[in-house]
């Protein structure tokens, strides 16, 4: 295969304002990330696959920002500084930070390790590159010829019922040609007014649509180990508004869960953040909660906004946006739906890649879905104690507690 990736933009958008907020303000910091394939009984690898991860990933060296790019990022995105672009004209990936496996099981193991702000650009690239290899080398027996009218009319959909949406869909795609051709649908089903951009900083170049996103998770997980845990929502507000001011304005809520982040998001910070995503458990709930505390506070639900962005697809969208309807701004960012779906009896992979620990200590993700709870066992144990969050359910699995005698011993209490 030639390389995949060719641009150091071909990227989520957050994962640069990520990096700038990092580079200012914890240049030091150490970070490992590990890989989770949350689908092991299904989605298998093979030495074929390795082989050619690890080609992929050693091109990854030869990658740099281009003087167009570089020009591009300048005009156009105004909350990028001068010194964090001069910065990523000199940055380089550094294919020694990242280890590849495979287990006994034939599922891949993954370990990226170094400064933080050098480690950051590997998960977004490293997943879309580890999706096209496995519909190219392992489950390579799927078709579908209809992607760009099946992406036009979902944005035709969308359009007509006035849901605004974004693409996120760049870090589960099946192909980078696939994932630009759903854009080109996309943008003749839908319309200016409803499709208000992709996060892939570069088809957002190539394509003259608008760069979405923000931050994640890993910037609140880093700050819980660097400065707080009880405190880490509170922290990282604080520290994303002094890097980027009233910009950038919408904040991730369920790092350790949507209780945790509404006992720090008070007016101070609710009048300075647009918004909040909503990244995990149930919409409904997450809705009405926000728009409770807005109220209690004395701030208009309307004038806010919320993001949502998990396991979307059109009819949750629609039933969303109507819900949210005269009571608070609704936008959706759709990835998987659209850059990996409809392709028969080929599933896309359910995998992320998520810090595990910074400066050594173990960080975690408890989120408000039992499934996506991630890190070390015992790390999980003391945040669920700190946010006094519901105690692990011994029934079903959760992300990143291996089996054996000590996660047996936490999930039995």
């Amino acid at each position: 295969m030639e390389p995949i990736i060719t641009s150091m933009l071909d990227d989520d958008l957050y994962k640069f304002t990520v990096q700038q907020a990092i580079l200012e303000l914890f240049p030091e910091a150490i970070v490992e990330y590990k890989f989770t394939n949350r689908s092991p009984e299904t989605h298998k690898f093979n030495q074929e696959f390795l082989k050619e991860l690890q080609k992929q990933i050693n091109y990854m060296s030869q990658i740099g920002l281009t003087q167009s790019e570089y020009l591009w990022l300048k005009n156009k995105i105004p909350f990028f500084k001068p010194q964090y672009l001069e910065f990523l004209k000199n940055y380089k990936y550094n294919p020694e930070e990242v280890k590849v496996s495979l287990n006994k099981n034939n599922d891949l193991e993954i370990s990226i390790k170094g400064l933080w702000y050098s480690t950051t650009l590997w998960e977004v690239k490293l997943m879309a590159i580890i999706s096209e290899i496995y519909f190219e080398k392992v489950d390579n027996q799927w078709s579908n010829n209809n992607v760009f009218e099946e992406a036009k009319i979902k944005g035709e959909q969308l359009s007509s019922t006035k849901c605004i949406y974004a693409d996120f869909g760049t870090r589960r795609r099946r192909s980078k040609k696939i994932h630009k051709t759903v854009l080109e649908g996309l943008k003749i089903g839908g319309d200016n007014s409803t499709l208000c951009g992709t996060s892939n900083v570069k088809f957002a170049l190539d394509m003259g649509l608008k760069p979405i996103g923000t931050m994640s998770h890993e910037f609140i997980m880093g700050i819980s180990a660097l400065l707080s845990l009880r405190f880490a929502n509170r922290f990282s507000m604080s520290k994303w508004a002094e890097t980027y001011g009233a910009n950038l304005g919408i904040f991730l809520t369920d790092t350790f869960g949507t209780n945790a982040f509404l006992n720090d998001f008070n007016k101070y910070f609710a009048m300075l953040f647009q918004g909040t995503r909503w990244d995990s458990g149930n919409w409904k709930i997450y809705t009405d909660k926000m728009i409770s505390h807005y109220k209690e506070i004395g701030i208009d639900p309307l004038s806010k906004m919320i993001i949502y962005s998990d396991s979307l697809n059109v009819d949750k969208c629609i039933e969303i946006n109507n819900y949210c309807k005269n009571k608070i701004k609704a936008s959706f960012g759709v990835g998987t739906f659209f850059t990996n779906n409809g392709f028969k009896n080929s599933p896309a992979l359910n995998m992320v890649i998520k810090m595990f620990s910074c400066n050594n200590i173990p960080v975690v993700k408890l989120s408000n879905s039992p499934g996506k709870v991630m890190g070390d066992p015992s790390a999980i144990r003391v945040a669920q104690w700190v946010f006094n969050n519901t105690p692990l359910d011994k029934k079903k699995k959760y992300i990143g507690i291996e089996t054996g005698s000590f996660a047996d011993h936490l999930l039995n209490g």
